[in-house]
């Protein structure tokens, strides 16, 4: 049976008030959700219950709206332990994100492990946030970054990435689906790599958050971070998931209140894990409709979902490709959410505002992935990003609007 008939996208759509605006008097066509997706309802009412019924701040008081906050939150962290197949709810951090979660591990786990001579790798298709907290910290410590090659097609070319795995290698940090070219890589065969050759491997799941079912035991992996924002959640909250003997030997990074079991002028001891890096007071109602977030993802179903992204990515690939003038950046065979394209003789900054004009929100510019648009020798990309919210009409109206742009441009 069809993707479009197993899943009831005009049911999905009503659960998401936004989709129902106009845009320049233009039903909004939004495909932007790579830089952020819209909300479900439950998220949005999740918010509001919250502050309006329940908050107050977490752990350690004695009274019931402390105690009913506090097991809101905690629920929360065991739903994106279920969401990730974590083994144990610990091993979830809240952050504000992923960046601040690479950021984390390349402050803990890298500056107590990595030494002169040893080296970090990563990909040719990672976005800055998986880029520059490496450089940093290789600077301080002496390491070196090395850089695994991907094809014209921005697939990883894997016999490269285990090529440039040595006894020198400490950590690999690399992206599972490119924000730039929506590109997936096979995660658990560079984990498996990665850890015959002695290093950890940290993998940004930003963008396969929102497209794919994920089970961090499964790829083997050992650290994995996400941002609630592109998972449907609110901004500001993320989670990282690591493996709880790596996490339990790591320093903090951040000092205040709840990290700590006991403070004198003289010497402090730490929390156990998750609440060693959670200084301070946490972003709780944030949290909490992180896991309402999930939890209507988990509801939806992870095969239908990505039934019906296949089916809308095919067809959006299929429609984008007849348009002459129209070149796709990034062509590998196995793709989420993403399709990024130029056009002949138009900026990409022209082509977004004249879409905008039609009411079809997409992204122009670098993606945050500069290298990226190196590799390719573009200045920018036009960036279509989708969620199982859209639709093929979504997308005819794209390829209206670009005939459009190209039209006015003649």
């Amino acid at each position: 049976m069809a993707a479009t008939k197993t899943f009831d996208v005009a049911a999905v759509r009503a659960d998401f008030p936004i989709l129902a605006r106009t845009v320049h008097g233009r039903p909004l066509v939004y495909l932007d959700n790579g830089a952020s997706a819209q909300k479900p309802r439950c998220v949005i009412e999740s918010l509001r219950h919250t502050y309006e019924h329940e908050y107050s701040n977490v752990h350690r008081a004695a009274h019931e709206l402390s105690n009913a906050t506090t097991e809101k939150f905690e629920s929360a962290r065991r739903t994106v332990q279920k969401f990730l197949n974590a083994p144990h709810d610990r091993e979830v951090i809240f952050l504000r994100g992923t960046t601040e979660a690479v950021n984390l591990v390349a402050n803990t786990y890298g500056r107590a492990n990595l030494k002169p001579g040893d080296e970090v790798l990563v990909t040719a298709m990672e976005h800055h946030s998986n880029i520059v907290p490496w450089q940093m910290i290789c600077e301080q410590t002496g390491a070196r970054l090395v850089v695994a090659p991907m094809d014209h097609t921005g697939t990883l070319i894997l016999p490269e990435f285990q090529k440039r795995l040595s006894r020198r290698t400490r950590i690999v940090s690399c992206v599972h689906v490119s924000n730039a070219l929506g590109t997936v890589n096979p995660v658990a065969e560079m984990a498996a790599m990665a850890r015959a050759a002695g290093a950890v491997i940290l993998v940004d799941g930003a963008q396969a958050a929102p497209h794919m079912r994920l089970d961090v035991q499964a790829l083997g992996v050992d650290f994995y971070a996400f941002s609630g924002h592109k998972a449907f959640g609110p901004t500001g909250i993320g989670a990282l998931w690591g493996r709880a003997e790596l996490l339990e030997a790591m320093p903090p990074w951040q000092g205040g209140g709840e990290m700590i079991r006991s403070v004198t002028f003289e010497k402090t001891t730490y929390n156990t894990i998750p609440h060693r890096f959670e200084a301070g007071t946490p972003n709780i109602a944030d949290a909490i409709a992180l896991g309402a977030a999930l939890n209507y993802v988990m509801e939806l179903g992870h095969d239908a979902i990505e039934a019906h992204e296949h089916d809308l990515m095919a067809y959006a690939s299929a429609q984008l490709g007849a348009i002459k003038g129209l070149k796709i950046i990034g062509t590998a065979q196995r793709k989420a959410g993403v399709i990024s394209f130029v056009l002949d003789g138009i900026h990409a900054a022209d082509a977004g505002m004249i879409l905008d004009e039609q009411g079809i929100a997409v992204r122009v510019g670098q993606h945050c992935a500069e290298p990226v648009m190196a590799f390719f020798g573009v200045p920018a990309t036009i960036r279509a990003s989708f969620a199982f919210y859209n639709t093929r009409t979504e997308v005819d109206a794209l390829v209206k609007g670009i005939r459009k742009v190209q039209e006015l441009f003649r």
